[in-house]
């Protein structure tokens, strides 16, 4: 999520309003653990949704649930600091602290047994599920809310078909994972990292959270970003430098070594990349170039100016990344609550924004297969959502043999999530890469 709070002074510089990604939180655990019966596509939104998330029907059941999670046994209100921590806690596994210990096969000889990966560090060995303290985990991760393991009932917990591991906020930054409950056993070296590059170029009101974690013996490291505004000339090259330096500043802590390899530290050295959010790059078109091109549906001639193209295609900027072909129209910036792009609307031209593919998910590593990247209709922003989904191969340990091996079975997809809406399609060649 982007800009989940206004990047006002207070929530930059003051404390973080946890309250709008708690009631997320409920959200998306009603969309991922939904009871099987239920049929609601949870692509769908309705087509004409308030601004005020609060008393729009996508949210009525969600702001029930919220009410009811977030009031203490004396029904006074927990305080927006402890509400995220409050909310999360039964969607989370039973073993929260086995997410951060290494899950690498034993293969040492004993002689090897003290640097053996397989043992928890003593730092996080000394870590108990239930201290209820923030953890800092890692020296430059100074934003937000940190998990901690908390107790609740087993039995709420075994309904659930997806568990969340990990949540972070930063500022207006909001990123959670969750995975089939089935797959959390084999999770590992989890660690997340932030880096702000907003107001003097360390503020939270840009930059990007990033979580690192393996499946089975695969790493990944998911990003999720928001880059320097602004539609001048040359603001694409604050762009670049932003990415750059997040590749450069990110340091996850170190956990264990394995046997001929390091557990990654650094963002490239992950086996599986995943970068989004909104990057901010723009159209290099004068206004009414763009309307035009757009009113013309010609979306190849619009993105041969794209500057994220445009300095990809330069090796300036992720380079060796990839990203699906775009077959939706641009998703920033729209009038409130509305279809019409806010230029059209704009009283000034110092006020009018030109349309562009702000929004954006890139990946890098082989074995992964996009199936699909459109955008969604969501109207309470004046962003427009947009969806990447992903097969992906890992590696697992054969334990017969004791070798890893690449398996084309050991899929992390959400086959049963993509959307059934006959209209998802529809504008974007049905949306396969």
């Amino acid at each position: 999520f982007q800009e989940i709070v206004p990047l006002n002074a207070g929530n930059v510089l003051v404390i973080e309003d946890n309250e709008p990604a708690a009631r997320w939180l409920v959200l998306i655990n009603q969309a991922l653990n939904r009871p099987a019966d239920n049929d609601t596509n949870v692509f769908q939104h309705p087509t004409s949704p308030s601004v005020d998330s609060t008393s729009s029907r996508a949210s009525s059941s969600l702001d029930t649930s919220f009410s009811e999670l977030t009031k203490t046994a004396s029904g006074s209100t927990i305080f927006q600091k402890s509400s995220l921590k409050a909310i999360r806690k039964p969607f989370m596994p039973m073993q929260r602290k086995r997410l951060k210990a290494c899950n690498c096969p034993a293969e040492m000889v004993k002689s090897s047994y003290r640097d053996a990966c397989f043992r928890r560090p003593k730092k996080h060995a000394d870590e108990t599920d239930s201290s209820g303290e923030e953890e800092k985990e890692n020296t430059r991760d100074s934003c937000g809310s940190v998990l901690s393991e908390v107790t609740s009932a087993p039995t709420a917990r075994d309904q659930l078909k997806y568990n969340l591991i990990v949540c972070k906020q930063m500022v207006g930054i909001f990123v959670t994972v969750w995975v089939k409950k089935e797959l959390v056993q084999h999770i590992g070296h989890l660690r997340t990292s932030c880096i702000g590059r907003g107001i003097l170029g360390c503020l939270g009101n840009k930059g990007c959270i990033s979580v690192s974690m393996t499946v089975h013996q695969t790493s990944f490291c998911f990003i999720c970003s928001h880059l320097a505004s602004g539609q001048k000339e040359g603001d694409e090259f604050r762009r670049n430098s932003d990415v750059l330096e997040i590749q450069r500043l990110t340091l996850f802590s170190r956990l264990c070594r394995r046997t001929g390899r390091r557990i990654p530290e650094k963002i490239l050295e992950h086996d599986k990349v995943i970068w989004f959010g909104d990057l901010n790059y723009r159209i290099a078109l004068s206004y009414e170039d763009t309307k035009r091109l757009l009113t013309e549906n010609n979306w190849d001639a619009l993105f041969e100016k794209d500057q994220l193209k445009i300095e990809r295609d330069a090796g300036r900027v992720f380079k060796g990344w990839n990203e699906g072909k775009i077959y939706f129209a641009p998703t920033y910036k729209y009038s409130s609550n509305s279809d019409a792009y806010a230029g059209e609307t704009a009283t000034s031209n110092k006020k009018r924004r030109t349309p562009a593919w702000c929004d954006r998910i890139l990946w890098r590593g082989d074995g992964t297969s996009q199936l699909s990247y459109y955008r969604g209709e969501s109207r309470f922003s004046d962003h427009r959502p947009v969806c990447g989904t992903f097969i992906v191969e890992v590696e697992a340990l054969n334990r017969k043999t004791r070798r890893r091996s690449s398996n084309a079975d050991m899929k992390i997809g959400a086959e049963e999530l993509l959307p059934t809406d006959k209209n998802k399609g529809k504008g974007n060649n049905n949306g396969i890469e």
